[in-house]
Formats: C-alpha cells, structure tokens, sequence
C-alpha cells in the first residue's frame, strides 16, 4: 500500500510539473524594457528581442502563454515591407509596425493563433512589436503613437 501511494504522489506531482510548465514561455532572446506612449499614458513592456534571422524566424512560436506585461521586439536591419504569420503560435497577437523614429505606421489586432494567413505591415517598417492580443486597444495605441527604445532614432 505505502508503494501505491508513493507512486500516485509521484504520478500527481509530475501532473502538476507538467502543468505549471505549460505556463512558462519558453526561454527567448534577451529581454529589455521598452515604453509606448499613447493618448492614455506611458505603458511600460517587457520584450524578448528578435534581432536575429533564427530569433525572428521563431518568433513566439509553440508558446502557450505570454505574461500581460512582455511581449516581443522584432528589428530588422533596414526600413522594408515586412509580412508575418501566425503558423505555430497559440497566442493571439497585436502586431505593431514601427518605422526607424518609433512612431507606429501599422496595428494588427488580434492575429488569429496558428494561421498562416500573410499579416502585411502596409508599408515600410524597421521593427515589429508583438504584444498579447487585446492589449494595443486597452492602451489606447493609434497610428501615429510614439515606441519608446534606444533602437529608434528619436
């Protein structure tokens, strides 16, 4: 008996591993701080950053779950028409354009998860800002708002 119930506390704290897990992201790029500024105030994000083929490449794919406050930073290296997808990600996503001076050109609300549907930015962009879906509207971010990070030229 006392094997049982050692293997059912084993059994049920692995459930509870594996559950726990599926809340965490998986581990990204490196994080920064950056700030947008709207009509409402100074929202403050925490962002993976995307600076590489392979880090943009994978994006926020197979993740399950993104804290309120985090999200993504996409740079590239020249100011081009970019497209995305939603193929592999779980999250629904806001999808924010930003040209080389941090000002946004374009919002995408709530991409749809695991679409490959092509998401165009509609012109030119230097960077993509990718937040949980829902967030660009609690915030209040309209075209024409101001990123706020040292990879913008103010």
């Amino acid at each position: 008996m006392r094997a049982t119930g050692v293997r059912l506390w084993s059994a049920l704290a692995f459930v509870i591993f594996l559950a726990a897990s599926a809340c965490v992201p998986a581990q990204g790029g490196e994080a920064d701080s950056l700030a947008i500024v709207t009509s409402t105030g100074r929202h403050t994000f925490e962002v993976e950053i995307a600076d590489t083929d392979a880090s943009r490449e994978r994006g926020l794919m197979d993740r399950r779950y993104m804290a309120p406050d985090h999200g993504m930073l996409f740079e590239f290296t020249s100011d081009e028409p970019e497209s995305f997808w939603m193929k592999n990600t779980y999250i629904p996503l806001d999808m924010i354009f930003i040209s080389p001076s941090g000002v946004v050109t374009h919002i995408v609300a709530n991409a749809e998860p695991l679409s490959e549907r092509v998401i165009p930015s509609g012109g030119p962009c230097i960077a993509v800002l990718e937040l949980n879906g829902g967030t660009a509207a609690s915030i209040g971010l309209k075209v024409g708002d101001k990123v706020r990070y040292p990879f913008f030229k103010s």
